[in-house]
């Protein structure tokens, strides 16, 4: 396994609405899209996710890293046998256009939720 980057990174927020117009308007990041509670902003090749908690799990969460990987299903088989401790199993998280977003989120043992991540593109 091997961690390419940081694929993205995610921000709790509480008014998503409010967020999208700080991190435009005020931040001037470009909005690429927003889906459901889920709004994504470009910056210099790192992906920014503003997020309503999805569940009382999250609802207390610092700032997620989320590491991309080519595998996840791999990756997360690898760090399973390294007494990693997953919160879910890899999972389709989003389907836009031909790229499949799958996800696997994890303790880093210090109370922080980080997630590993992997773009498929369909053929």
């Amino acid at each position: 396994m091997e961690i390419q980057k940081i694929g993205q990174i995610g921000v709790p927020v509480k008014d998503l609405e409010r967020a999208i117009q700080f991190y435009k308007n005020k931040l001037g990041l470009p909005h690429l899209f927003t889906a459901g509670n889920l709004a994504f902003f470009e910056s210099s090749g790192t992906r920014l996710l503003l997020s309503l908690p999805e569940s009382d799990e999250f609802a207390n969460a610092s700032s997620i890293l989320y590491f991309q990987v080519e595998d996840i299903h791999a990756s997360y088989e690898e760090l399973l046998s390294k007494e990693v401790n997953f919160i879910d199993e890899p999972h389709l998280i989003a389907k836009i256009g031909q790229t499949e977003t799958w996800m696997a989120f994890f303790n880093d043992g210090e109370g922080n939720t980080h997630a590993l991540m992997s773009e498929i593109q369909e053929k």
